[in-house]
């Protein structure tokens, strides 16, 4: 509201009007003989008129060199102090202590309210001294103070407002820049986890394919070897089916404003476990599992299942036709997994993504997580803490 009767008093027409009403209201006092409480001890009335067109051209100023026109107003009232203080001037003078004090620097402000406490009670000393009268000077005191400090006491609290709005205005342009950032933030965030997720299901489910379709290729033909390819087979469209849906899945995150996924095509959890772990005894992988849960928070459940897949897929490619144990306990309020599988393969040449998502993973829900050489082959150790909650 304030800003808004600023810019309203900054038009153009604006002091005019203001100065035009002011005169008027002059001469019609100056006509009905009610300018000030007795005329007897006054100047002649064309004196005060011409007194009140030069306060009329001072208030055409009021905004544009309000400080100026203030020194104007207070020539002539401190001239008509010696007689009975009209009561038009008094009016202008008001209103253009109260334009200059707030049109004015912060430091000139203070100067004015300065001069005008100091004028006020050397005025009520003098009046004191030379009436011999302090009740009088007292009263002087009191209307001189109302005179001459409340409109700068006003124009003080204006201008307080006007700079809290300021402030306001620039703690909410810093809290936007600050939403930004955050929005910005999240849209990374949000970038990296579905670049985590598309490694694991690429790279988990293809990597099973290509292990399995290299050991079809290699088998011997006789019965029982066509009941083993038949069990690859299944397990190699398994995985295609499953990589086909989770990436539907992920697409359908990507499209959605809410983002939210079809819950038929959620991502998959530790339910799905079985599945997973037949994938890899397809591949070749000989498994040792023992797991022991109930039902756990969704985003320590995903960060399980993707730690296991990612784990199982690193083993089928060192420890082929090796052996490999899966641990999957509750103990307390965490979740512990462990995958430990020989080193039967190739040192590994990946660019060492896998470790890095995992560890992710188990970070992003408040977890641990450990890998590396472990007593002749590579354990996958992760703690999960069962309240954890993602990033």
């Amino acid at each position: 509201m304030i800003e808004g009767v600023r810019r309203y008093g900054q038009r153009p027409w604006w002091n005019l009007f203001v100065a035009s009403s002011y005169l008027g209201v002059a001469l019609v006092l100056y006509a009905t003989n009610l300018y000030a409480l007795r005329t007897e001890n006054q100047l002649p009335v064309w004196v005060l008129v011409g007194q009140s067109m030069v306060l009329f051209a001072a208030q055409l100023f009021r905004h544009k060199a309000p400080i100026p026109a203030l020194a104007i107003a207070s020539c002539i009232m401190v001239y008509d102090f010696t007689y009975d203080l009209p009561l038009p001037v008094m009016i202008v003078f008001i209103d253009l202590l109260f334009c200059a004090t707030l049109g004015a620097s912060k430091r000139a402000a203070q100067v004015i309210l300065g001069v005008m406490i100091a004028l006020a009670v050397g005025i009520s000393l003098v009046d004191g001294i030379a009436s011999a009268d302090w009740r009088r000077a007292f009263f002087t005191t009191v209307n001189l103070f109302t005179l001459l400090v409340v409109p700068i006491w006003w124009s003080f609290n204006i201008r307080q407002h006007e700079e809290l709005l300021q402030a306001e205005r620039k703690q909410s342009r810093q809290l936007r820049q600050i939403a930004e950032l955050d929005r910005r933030t999240a849209v990374n965030a949000e970038r990296s986890r579905m670049a985590r997720d598309l490694h694991d299901v690429v790279a988990g489910h293809l990597s099973a394919i290509a292990i399995q379709s290299e050991a079809l290729l290699t088998m011997v033909d006789d019965e029982k070897e066509r009941k083993l390819v038949r069990t690859v087979l299944e397990s190699v469209r398994q995985n295609s089916l499953q990589s086909l849906a989770e990436m539907r899945s992920m697409i359908d995150i990507l499209r959605a404003d809410g983002g939210t996924a079809d819950p038929r095509t959620a991502p998959a959890r530790l339910a799905e476990l079985d599945k997973l772990l037949d994938s890899a005894r397809a591949g070749g992988l000989s498994l040792d599992v023992h797991k022991s849960f109930d039902e756990l928070p969704v985003a320590v459940d995903l960060a399980a299942y993707r730690i296991i897949q990612e784990a199982l897929t690193n083993a089928l490619k060192h420890a082929g036709g090796g052996g490999a144990r899966v641990d999957v306990q509750v103990a307390g309020e965490e979740l512990i997994i462990e995958v430990l599988n020989e080193m039967t393969g190739p040192p590994g040449k990946g660019t060492g993504t896998g470790l890095v998502n995992m560890r992710e993973r188990a970070h992003a829900v408040g977890g641990d997580f450990q890998a590396g050489p472990w007593q002749g082959g590579w354990r996958v150790r992760a703690v999960l803490p069962m309240g954890g909650v993602a990033s």
